[in-house]
């Protein structure tokens, strides 16, 4: 049964998309049947497989009832890696769904079918707390926050922590943080480090040891269509994505 886990931050720039594909890849290049889903309007995961001249239904088609989720999964040609496409079309979905019931529900209904398919499913959300990113919430078991490191690393997660304990109370009792990834990291100033010592102390348990640092390979290999393992395998980028890939495999499978 898969695990569905959305990649969200609220605020942009940092690094999720990259890291729903990079991860997401690498946990399907270790043997799992892994499917990422682009439930944001920008469609970055869709292009960054190389997938966004598609003709095949997408999400947008999906929500709307338009399509099964089945009907909407294209092979990205990377070993066991699965891709459900956006489109801008999905930008005017909120107001088009805005009185349809239960339209938070409407992905995690839809997607009900495909658990059995597959080990992971990750959805990459928008960078806002809009209904598509609420719809993400209500369908994952657990979601996954990249936070930059930056000064303001830490400025709107807390009111994304905030939004995910009020999607328990209301919607989803049994979502979890999934975890935090430490992104765009650079060694060589003293701010990151002080940045990650910062969110390690928030959030003990949750930071994943592995860190993603700012490596230009990683900006080129989404205008490729690739996954930075494809691109680049000895690059800075790659290791760090297996490192994260082979830690969140295992604390998933302990």
């Amino acid at each position: 049964m898969a695990k569905i886990i959305a990649v969200t931050n609220q605020k942009g720039g940092v690094g999720k998309t990259t890291t729903a594909v990079n991860l997401s890849a690498l946990i399907a290049e270790a043997g799992k049947k892994v499917l990422v889903i682009d439930i944001d309007p920008q469609g970055n995961a869709t292009s960054g497989l190389g997938k966004d001249d598609t003709d095949s239904n997408t999400v947008y088609e999906v929500l709307l009832g338009d399509a099964p989720a089945k009907d909407a999964i294209v092979p990205t040609g990377y070993g066991t890696l699965d891709l459900m496409p956006t489109s801008i079309e999905l930008a005017g979905a909120e107001i088009e769904l805005v009185s349809v019931e239960n339209r938070e529900s409407l992905l995690k209904n839809a997607l009900e079918p495909l658990k059995g398919d597959y080990d992971y499913i990750f959805i990459d959300c928008p960078p806002s707390l809009s209904l598509l990113t609420l719809n993400a919430l209500t369908a994952a078991d657990s979601v996954l926050i990249p936070i930059q490191c930056e000064y303001y690393a830490l400025e709107g997660v807390g009111q994304l922590v905030n939004t995910i304990k009020l999607m328990k109370k209301k919607m989803n009792p049994n979502l979890k943080i999934e975890g935090i990834v430490l992104t765009m990291y650079d060694g060589r100033t003293n701010l990151c480090a002080q940045v990650a010592q910062e969110v390690r102390n928030h959030f003990r348990d949750e930071a994943f040891g592995a860190m993603i640092p700012r490596n230009v390979r990683l900006s080129e290999a989404p205008s490729y269509g690739v996954p930075i393992h494809l691109y680049d395998a000895r690059c800075a980028g790659t290791q760090a994505y297996r490192e994260l890939a082979e830690e969140f495999i295992e604390r998933n499978e302990v």
